[in-house]
């Protein structure tokens, strides 16, 4: 069993052509096993093999959304071993192939994948593969210049990568937050490693400043804020430190010439650019509250929301949009509720009206979800407009024993960012934190009423 862990997470032992086939069948087979029965458990419908191995239909992506966030965050983490094993042993096959390690990097990129690993499954060894290379003792000679040169190719990819993605893809997509991260970490370490290898420690350290200081560029030069970039950073520094030690594996044991990193420094941005965009799931937020007071009382503080308070939470200290009131005009199906934030209004068609029962509404036009904290006066970045759209929403009461109200809001929406499993953690949050906040006080109010 040793040896076994040592082949699937190490990287001293070369991967032959039988060993690639069989280990990489059976994880595949465990992987889909409890990937299929967890969807299963929570949507009732069966995810083939030929509907899972299809990553990037809306199908795959209509499956997963009805699984909660909890669930959502555990399958992503059940993920991340049989990433670090795919790409750990494809990287060791091309090598023990005769092939660069760098062509490693297709295991990431839709269809290409799968044709990696089938040519990867039919190629023979080489007679003398490169991964069986011995790698010399670390030294500390010239570690600052290449360190400093490390971080300079770092920030070479982020620039342009962030730029196409962003502002000329007009996608937030997994390339853009995985790619980038895992690019920045690889080449920063692969020139930190490549004449001299270094300590593991010392690349980890090289591979998260040339992220902060990725990050700090984008910063400054207000290409992006700093609550969206603080949200990031956790995920891209897990991500950068896994390319970080793949990159200097690379460099110490594969014999791979500079042209080649050069070469695989393309990665991100053509990734980017060649990633297919699908519509987002849609994602359903619900929160309850316990009222003393009958359902009545609680409707006339539902339709029309008095001024809250000033808000307090440090979400809306920071720019998230608070709600401050809402309005309607008109009533039944067919008015229009107003609902008023911080940054602007949400308009909300009224679609289900059952007095003391039900509300509920679309939502056809919102405000900005926040204004991102930023030393520049107008810095708008693409994510505040129309990345998160809230769609729908509905509020409805339930009589319970000795006159109380159980009040259910709800919360339909869409956030087009990647991966969807990552960034369903703070939308859902935020939704959340939103929803307290405005039941709270009609629980306040419809209390206070009561009582008079």
């Amino acid at each position: 069993m040793r040896r076994r862990l040592r082949l699937w997470f190490g990287f001293s032992d070369p991967v032959d052509r039988r060993a690639y086939i069989l280990n990489g069948a059976g994880l595949m087979f465990v992987k889909y096993a409890v990937d299929a029965a967890l969807v299963g458990a929570y949507t009732g419908r069966l995810w083939t093999p030929l509907q899972y191995v299809n990553s990037v239909t809306l199908l795959r992506e209509q499956a997963l959304s009805k699984v909660p966030s909890a669930a959502m965050l555990g399958l992503a983490l059940w993920t991340l071993p049989f990433l670090w094993i795919g790409f750990g042993m494809s990287l060791r096959r091309a090598a023990d192939a005769g092939k660069s390690a760098w062509w490693a990097l297709l295991f990431f990129v839709p269809v290409a994948n799968y044709l990696l690993m089938a040519g990867l499954s039919l190629l023979p060894s080489a007679p003398v593969p490169a991964w069986r290379r011995a790698t010399p003792a670390p030294v500390v000679s010239d570690r600052l210049k290449s360190g400093l040169l490390g971080v300079a190719a770092a920030l070479v990819i982020t620039i342009p990568t962030v730029l196409l993605g962003v502002y000329f893809k007009k996608s937030y997509s997994a390339g853009l937050f995985l790619g980038t991260p895992f690019t920045i970490g690889y080449i920063s370490a692969h020139v930190f490693n490549y004449r001299h290898p270094r300590t593991v420690g010392q690349t980890i350290e090289v591979v998260l400043i040339a992220l902060g200081l990725a990050t700090a560029a984008l910063f400054f030069f207000a290409a992006e804020g700093a609550f969206c970039l603080a949200l990031a950073f956790p995920l891209a520094a897990v991500v950068g430190v896994a390319g970080g030690i793949f990159g200097r594996a690379i460099a110490q044991r594969g014999a791979e010439p500079p042209s080649h990193a050069g070469l695989a420094a393309l990665f991100a941005p053509l990734f980017v650019l060649a990633e297919p965009r699908t519509p987002p799931p849609v994602q359903e937020v619900l929160t309850v509250v316990d009222i003393d007071a009958p359902p009545q009382t609680v409707w006339r503080n539902v339709i029309t929301v008095p001024d809250l308070p000033p808000p307090s939470q440090r979400l809306f200290r920071i720019g998230v949009a608070a709600p401050l009131r809402a309005r309607l005009d008109g009533a039944g199906v067919g008015a229009i509720r107003y609902c008023d934030f911080t940054t602007g209004s949400f308009v909300e068609p009224i679609t289900g009206w059952e007095e003391n029962r039900l509300l509920r509404f679309d939502i056809t036009a919102q405000a900005p979800p926040m204004r991102e904290w930023s030393p520049y006066r107008d810095v708008n970045p693409p994510h505040l407009d129309g990345y998160f759209r809230a769609t729908r929403g509905e509020f409805r009461l339930l009589p319970l024993a000795r006159g109380r109200t159980r009040l259910e809001g709800r919360t339909w929406y869409e956030v087009e960012m990647s991966p969807q499993p990552y960034w369903k953690l703070y939308s859902d949050w935020i939704v959340r934190t939103i929803h307290l906040r405005v039941l709270e006080h009609i629980k306040r109010l419809a209390e206070n009423s009561n009582q008079e």
